[in-house]
């Protein structure tokens, strides 16, 4: 594994100081504080910014097509983490529309994607179902042709940022007697149709998703995204990008599992709380002076490595893991201060760590949790075979 540092031209070196210009400008303390407030994860003013100066367009976009080149996409990348730009709108759109532009009619491309590209459009995922777990393919929310348009009637659970989108990439059922995955179709849905109501929930870190119900709601065949039926084929790439299961690229210029920026969350609180534990108290003492923490926050950056350091679908399971495992030891270390939220005066390290221990449960069940992904290696990868959940026989 090659570690050497990337040499940068002057023409790159020129566009990270504009760029760290430009995030320094409008990632205010006033953007920080609202998205911790509304627990969102998306501000619509700073999305709108990043818009109108194009790089929106120039991140989604390949170099062949006026987007940015590797470099600079990894340099933007990493510049947006630094000062913890909200990301997930922003994550689930780029996703989405790129289905968009595979499988979308031409009329459709047209409406969604220059106005992805100004920011005014958002996407987000209509995937999991009350009573539907981490098996998306179990779909039950209907969709029936009527003419030259579909009715959806149903719920969606964990549509995140629904509330701050125009469109919904939905899973539907479109033939109830056929196998699961032969009988779903793909749509992207107006979500400012009559009959969709969107009712916030606030999970445990404070961040908001939201639950959606369909009634009777009329879209225009226009919106379907592949053929009827074979929506397992829309919908897999994108899963695969939400689930970190994609190859790694030759020139190492990517993340190397999702959860990436969920790390630098982790990695902040761990940085903090190294600089808090140095510090001398009232008493002229360290805590980095009494040996059982110099271990424990030894151990937890030690775990933090090694998870940024897990390549694919790993990664993603030891990141969520690691986050568990090391937040409590964080807090435990710095004390009661620990407790503070961001924002509170007299907060051990501005909160930190407080918002990691609230996250981390989180981190483990976005997207599936990590039951379902440490399955999914031990099936997939270790050759260990299908789970059997069947109850024992009787003897």
């Amino acid at each position: 594994m090659d570690f050497s540092r990337v040499e940068l031209s002057a023409e790159d070196e020129a566009f990270r100081e504009e760029a760290r210009n430009f995030l320094s400008t409008h990632m205010t303390d006033e953007v920080r504080r609202r998205d911790r407030e509304t627990g969102d994860n998306f501000d619509e003013g700073l999305h709108l910014k990043f818009g109108a100066a194009g790089y929106l367009e120039a991140e989604w976009k390949p170099e062949s097509e006026g987007g940015f080149s590797r470099l600079r996409r990894r340099i933007w990348e990493l510049e947006k983490r630094r000062v913890h730009v909200p990301w997930v709108t922003w994550g689930t759109t780029a996703m989405v529309a790129r289905s968009v532009q595979k499988f979308g009619s031409p009329e459709v491309r047209d409406e969604v994607l220059p106005r992805v590209f100004s920011g005014e459009v958002r996407l987000c995922l209509g995937y999991t179902e009350p009573e539907g777990g981490s098996d998306i393919a179990t779909c039950k929310t209907r969709a029936v042709r009527d003419g030259d348009a579909w009715i959806i009637n149903g719920s969606k659970m964990f549509t995140t940022g629904a509330h701050n989108c125009q469109y919904v990439f939905l899973i539907t059922n479109t033939a109830p007697d056929a196998p699961k995955h032969k009988s779903l179709t793909m749509f992207l849905v107006p979500l400012d149709s009559p009959g969709i109501e969107i009712q916030g929930l606030r999970t445990v870190d404070g961040d908001r998703t939201n639950i959606v119900y369909y009634s009777d709601v009329r879209v225009d065949d226009k919106y379907r995204l592949g053929d009827v039926n074979a929506g397992w084929t829309v919908l897999r790439e994108p899963l695969n990008v939400e689930h970190g299961a994609v190859a790694a690229a030759p020139d190492g210029l990517q993340d190397t599992s999702i959860m990436m920026h969920q790390a630098g969350s982790l990695a902040a609180a761990v940085d903090n709380a190294a600089a808090s534990v140095t510090r001398p108290g009232p008493d002229g003492r360290r805590l980095i002076d009494d040996n059982s923490v110099a271990y424990r926050l030894g151990r937890s950056a030690a775990r933090l490595e090694a998870a940024l350091s897990s390549p694919s679908i790993y990664g993603r399971v030891a990141i969520a893991q690691t986050m568990r495992d090391i937040s409590p030891d964080l807090m435990d270390i710095l004390g009661a201060a620990s407790t503070l939220p961001y924002g509170t005066e007299g907060a051990a390290d501005d909160g930190s760590s407080e918002y990691a221990f609230r996250f981390a449960p989180l981190v483990g069940i976005y997207g599936g949790t990590l039951e379902v992904f440490r399955n999914m290696i031990g099936q997939y990868t270790l050759g260990l075979g299908k789970p059997n959940y069947s109850p024992p026989k009787a003897s």
